[in-house]
């Protein structure tokens, strides 16, 4: 049976990381408030593991986008299908990453997407040609680099 999965990417301020993951992928950025509110309720957190957002409770440590379409858990709006989960660590990126994130635009929309992109708080860092394709490698905003091709 094939194993359910999300990617982690650790980083220093997951809040602004989803807002700029949901908006490049056009992905959902969920919204725990709902069972953040019941945990608080019911006394299993407190108010030091949060911190607000858009005038909602949001984990201080943890924020996620999902895909649109995917199936989600209504009572706390967790993705259960392709989703992205950002973490806070206390250290920040250091040398280059291991793992990285290609976006396909569709062909012919690779230079309008790295446009929208750096308009999202991306850099563009240099364009790639070589015999299997053509890319751009990008940073987002905590400097994780990707790849539009």
């Amino acid at each position: 049976m094939p194993l359910h999965w999300k990617l982690v990417i650790d980083c220093t301020d997951p809040h602004r990381q989803a807002a700029f993951w949901g908006a490049a992928l056009d992905y959902t950025v969920e919204d725990h408030s709902t069972l953040i509110t019941r945990l608080l309720g019911a006394g299993a957190i407190t108010s030091e593991d949060l911190t607000e957002l858009d005038g909602r409770p949001a984990w201080r440590t943890l924020a996620a986008v999902r895909h649109p379409e995917d199936p989600y858990d209504p009572a706390s709006d967790t993705g259960l299908g392709r989703r992205v989960l950002f973490q806070a660590v206390p250290e920040t990126r250091r040398g280059k990453n291991r793992l990285h994130l290609d976006v396909h635009p569709g062909p012919g929309e690779r230079a309008a997407t790295v446009t929208r992109l750096g308009a999202l708080g991306a850099t563009a860092l240099r364009d790639v040609k070589e015999p299997g394709g053509e890319w751009t490698v990008m940073q987002d905003p905590e400097g994780n680099e990707f790849c539009v091709h």
